[in-house]
């Protein structure tokens, strides 16, 4: 592989030649403050901090170049810092100011701000240019996210990864100079938009512009009433991420803890929508195997993810036949929390306030899409919290994290999970979880190894083929939907020239490396925390005892007890729902 041979402040470097001067950087240790960049997404070099000096044979060039944009030349050597740089970064970050409210006190990004902490680094106590502020309403229209434009500093982060990663479309740059903005097409509300609420957009957003609705108050309120009996679950990714925001390493594995938090917050029942990930498996494997076996649509579609689910109603209605119509693992733990285990444990159905600690930002809206999402006789979820709610939750509360007994189980009879279940938490783990399953139920026989290394990884579309004893069952797995189009092409192209499908079953997440990257997650996500999480995912797995949902004894029990079979009557009203078109612009 050819090499470039670069100086940074003296010092050499070998890099790739599509390298940056930020790249060239980064390779020795040399921090070049940003603002606009991100790694996930194309360079565009809009906040300008970046800029570094170019030095060559004829000297210093008097025009400062964006190193996040700008491709390394052999033999140049790029001045990163110096007092000149210094001042010139400094009066940037203070022109953003002029035009940024000063209320970070109250900011939902407060002490998670980027442009905050440059602020401190570049220790300014006040600002030379006259303030003029925007004077935007703040946008509350949709259940998952608020957006205050007011905050909005033109990076064009959240639009880029609206456009590129997910291809939405909500978000884009509207009017010129002075006047630019990023908002929905049309100046219209986030609601009313195509907005599918992944929540990438706070995810990737620098400063307080748009984030998650903070709910904690709500939750902390249904704890001190003590006419309410509230069940908590965690969904699998959350485990993986929460350390973060207490110093640990992504991927550490902190399942226990977290369970032990919501107890001293003072919940009156922990379980794990693990538990509920092996009561999908059981469901949605069937399905498919009904779908094979006996015929129906194929190729059949994963229905995890409500942000999927959303743009699947807005985008592409020719394939709401082929989704599976079982809920998501949150809606189903909901769903059995008010029957099942109200029934178990002796406490009124009426009573249960069931809370989900999700990743992701879209969980707020599933949870009131439609009448489905009551198939308890009450609304199955009445609170969805992100692990960064979580997480402020325990801080405000005087807990300790550090100080938590990882070891603390969840509660019976819905908290026990299969390995199959947690990995559910990553791109590839549906389809992964489900063939464990699957095999049994196809051939009689368990699977010999139950790693399906083929469909790991971050690529974008994952395809294959598994063998069930002669029974060749093909797969894809796509994640970021920017990438599904690829996969819904292929199915409409067999159909139109009257072919096999490509696919038997196929995987969707909205989010790149799926739910452990989601909206909701600590900020700071890249591919190398992505595959951190991932990893800490696939531990959990592989030290579980059960691997697969049907052999998780908990779920066996819900079966025998209450639901019956897989796909029974029962099982069908609380665990299946359905899907409709819906406009991609709301009026």
């Amino acid at each position: 592989m050819s090499t470039v041979e670069v100086k940074i402040n003296g010092q050499t470097t070998k890099v790739s030649p599509d390298s940056t001067i930020l790249d060239a950087a980064k390779t020795l240790g040399c921090k070049i403050p940003t603002l606009c960049h991100h790694d996930d997404l194309k360079p565009s070099g809009a906040c300008g901090i970046c800029v570094v000096k170019v030095k060559s044979e004829r000297g210093i060039s008097p025009k400062l170049v964006r190193a996040c944009c700008t491709k390394v030349v052999e033999g140049m050597d790029y001045i990163t810092h110096d007092t000149d740089l210094q001042e010139t970064r400094k009066t940037i970050l203070e022109l953003i100011l002029s035009n940024h409210p000063d209320d970070c006190l109250s900011c939902g990004r407060n002490q998670t701000c980027e442009l905050q902490q440059l602020t401190a680094d570049f220790a300014i106590r006040e600002t030379p240019f006259h303030k003029n502020l925007k004077d935007f309403p703040q946008d509350h229209s949709t259940p998952s996210l608020v957006f205050d434009p007011n905050k909005c500093i033109n990076c064009g982060r959240c639009a880029q990864v609206c456009q590129q990663m997910q291809n939405v479309w909500a978000l884009e740059f509207i009017n010129r100079g002075e006047d630019t903005i990023i908002k929905p097409a049309g100046d219209i509300m986030l609601n009313e938009s195509p907005c599918i609420k992944c929540g990438q957009c706070s995810a990737h957003c620098p400063v307080g512009a748009i984030y998650e609705k903070d709910e904690t108050s709500d939750f902390m309120n249904a704890i001190r009433d003590e006419s309410k009996h509230v069940a908590v679950q965690i969904a699998p990714a959350v485990r993986v991420a929460i350390g973060e925001d207490f110093g640990y390493e992504p991927g550490e594995i902190s399942t226990g803890k977290i369970y032990a938090a919501l107890r001293q917050l003072g919940v009156d029942a922990v379980f794990d929508t693990n538990f509920a990930a092996d009561l999908t498996i059981m469901e949605e494997g069937s399905e498919l195997v009904e779908r094979l076996t006996k015929g129906g649509e194929l190729p059949q579609l994963t229905s995890c993810c409500p942000a999927w689910t959303d743009y699947m109603e807005k985008y592409a209605t020719d394939m709401i036949p082929h989704f599976s119509t079982a809920k998501s693992p949150m809606m189903m733990q909901g769903a059995v929390t008010k029957t099942y285990y109200a029934e178990k444990a002796k406490v009124d159905p009426a009573s249960v306030y069931s809370v989900a600690i999700m990743p992701c930002t879209a969980k707020k809206y599933e949870i009131s899409r439609d009448d489905n999402m009551q198939s308890s006789g009450f609304q199955d979820v009445d609170l969805v919290l992100t692990t960064r709610e979580l997480s402020r939750l325990i801080k405000r509360s005087g807990i300790c994290f550090d100080c938590l007994d990882n070891e603390t189980k969840a509660d019976s009879p819905i908290g026990a999970y299969s390995g199959a279940g947690t990995i559910f938490g990553v791109t590839g783990g549906v389809m992964e979880a489900a063939v464990r399953t699957a095999h049994k139920l196809v051939t009689g026989e368990e699977m010999g190894n139950v790693e399906v290394k083929d469909v790991r990884g971050l690529e974008g579309v994952k395809v294959g083929e598994v063998d069930f004893n002669g029974t060749k069952v093909k797969v894809a797995i796509a994640h970021g939907m920017a990438n599904i189009e690829t996969v819904l092409d292929e199915i409409r192209e067999a159909k139109a020239a009257g072919k096999e499908p490509p696919y038997h079953f196929i995987e969707v997440m909205a989010c790149r490396g799926g739910c452990i990257a989601g909206g909701g997650q600590p900020y700071g996500t890249t591919d190398e925390v992505r595959l951190k999480r991932t990893q800490g995912i696939y531990r959990d797995d592989e030290k579980s005892v059960t691997r697969c949902s049907h052999h998780n004894p908990e779920i066996v029990q819900i079966y025998e007890e209450f639901l019956e079979k897989p796909m029974s009557h029962k099982s069908h009203d609380l665990l299946h729902t359905k899907y409709y078109e819906r406009p991609v612009y709301h009026k």
